[in-house]
């Protein structure tokens, strides 16, 4: 019995170490975020579709496509996301940002691909009128959105983006 439970524990533990082999060997996704902000400094944030609980918020994001710009990106992820892209880039991050999906639902997203994503961010100033904005686009990937205090942003976002959106407030501090 006690060699039956052993030869368990150690497939179990086989298993998790090639988990966190592969996991850890994943690239990242390159990607743009965007940080909108209206004519009252509030910030642009939306509910991602199927999150459930009080933190399921985010910011818009995206994919670069093959030959298009992270300025590209930010503008096109910004109307697919959020129906209108009636808006200035104010300021970009120097650096590029990396957060990771955790481990476990890597699988769920981008076909299990990456473990994450490196990302450039915008800071962009909405120009339009709220009724601009639609998030019953294409891929719908929002349920609904609100603009938000600095806390009340990071209080609601989704927790494995805390450090993210932190570290990028940082870089925007003095355009804020």
């Amino acid at each position: 019995m006690m060699s039956k439970k052993r030869t368990k524990t150690n497939s179990n533990n086989k298993q998790k170490k090639e988990n966190t082999y592969y996991y850890d060997n994943l690239p990242y996704r390159k990607a743009v975020g965007l940080m909108i902000l209206n004519s009252k400094k509030e910030f642009f944030i939306a509910k991602r579709k199927g999150s459930t609980g009080k933190n399921g918020w985010q910011m818009p994001q995206g994919g670069i496509d093959d030959g298009e710009t992270p300025e590209e990106a930010a503008f096109r992820e910004m109307k697919e996301e959020i129906g209108s892209n009636n808006g200035v880039i104010i300021a970009q991050t120097n650096n590029w940002h990396n957060y990771d999906i955790p481990r476990n639902i890597v699988t769920k997203l981008w076909n299990g691909a990456y473990r994450g994503q490196t990302q450039k961010w915008f800071l962009i100033n909405f120009m339009g009128l709220d009724s601009e904005i639609n998030l019953d686009t294409h891929v719908q990937e929002f349920t609904k959105w609100k603009w938000v205090s600095y806390l009340e942003m990071i209080e609601k976002i989704v927790p494995f983006k805390k450090k993210l959106y932190e570290s990028v407030l940082e870089e925007f501090k003095d355009c804020l």
